[in-house]
């Protein structure tokens, strides 16, 4: 049967979520490589003029606050598509008070309840058959790439990235703009 990593998207403006149901592992990567999809799928017919992004996430996992990998490839992707991307996380402990929680996968979690989950195939079509009385509609593709454990970025690596810490707890909030000068693929 294998396994099923969903990583979600809630677009607050829109009440509208995506899913991303990986394979893998939940990486930084696979975190970032989900929102480019969503972007690409959904964001850019939304937003068409957008030269930035908000991303509010959660202060662990794969988007955790403190992971040198998911600050690098939201560089890698400010820098392909040129977006400015700030990313305002929970303060731990309080990712609950997240609204992907409350508004999207806490009605994901009703909708799948007492399904047979027999395939990978089962489980995004029951996320994408989810709905709200408020009107929450919800996307859901497979991705089925690969997203090895274990990649590192040195502190060499991070001094390459363009990130500016917001005065208010800038471990938390910051804004990664496309590189200047050399650049993360670079090297």
């Amino acid at each position: 049967m294998g396994k099923a990593i969903p990583y979600g998207i809630y677009d607050v403006g829109r009440n509208a979520g995506w899913v991303s149901v990986g394979r893998d592992h939940d990486t930084a990567t696979f975190a970032v490589e989900s929102i480019r999809r969503w972007r690409q799928a959904v964001g850019h017919r939304a937003y068409p003029d957008a030269d930035r992004i908000l991303i509010c996430a959660d202060g662990g996992g794969s988007n955790g606050y403190r992971l040198r990998l998911w600050k690098w490839e939201l560089s890698l992707w400010a820098q392909g598509t040129g977006l400015a991307i700030t990313v305002c996380h929970l303060p731990p402990g309080t990712n609950k008070w997240n609204k992907i929680e409350h508004r999207l996968f806490s009605y994901i979690t009703m909708n799948i309840r007492g399904g047979p989950l027999e395939s990978q195939e089962v489980l995004v079509q029951l996320i994408s058959a989810t709905s709200t009385r408020t009107g929450v509609s919800v996307e859901a593709r497979t991705d089925d790439g690969t997203y090895p454990t274990g990649a590192k970025v040195t502190d060499e690596d991070m001094t390459v990235l363009n990130i500016e810490p917001h005065t208010f707890h800038g471990e938390w909030n910051y804004t990664i703009s496309p590189p200047q000068g050399r650049s993360p693929t670079s090297g």
